[in-house]
């Protein structure tokens, strides 16, 4: 009796599985929102955002023009992501926010991930 080929999955699919699993539990709403990270192999990205209403209310990124200036060495590292993680809590603290959700996209909590989560709590977000 034959046995049937072992099927994998690629990385970005088991990672948008482990995320649509969390998203499960993780939600934003008007009085503690979503911040969500998301990272490339050059880019990281990171957004608050309220589930409720459907709407982003701050951003930052790597390819934004004021993060870039601060940022010399490109998006792909823990440097850049402890930049983006401070700029994202003063956008959002200026914007009336104080306490998030974090939802860490489906990856793991380690390196740019956790620098971007370890810088926001310094800035001042709770979570």
């Amino acid at each position: 009796m034959a046995s049937k080929p072992v099927t994998r999955i690629s990385r970005s699919a088991h990672r948008e599985r482990i995320h649509r699993r969390v998203r499960q539990k993780v939600s934003g709403t008007v009085e503690r929102p979503r911040l969500t990270v998301y990272r490339s192999i050059n880019q990281i990205y990171a957004q608050v955002i309220d589930d409720r209403a459907g709407t982003t209310l701050v951003s930052a990124s790597s390819i934004d023009k004021e993060t870039r200036k601060e940022a010399k060495s490109g998006g792909g590292n823990i440097a850049t992501a402890k930049i983006i993680g401070r700029i994202v809590a003063e956008r959002a603290i200026a914007a009336g926010i104080t306490k998030v959700v974090f939802d860490r996209g489906g990856y793991k909590y380690h390196g740019r991930v956790q620098a971007l989560a370890d810088a926001a709590r310094e800035a001042g977000l709770k979570f």
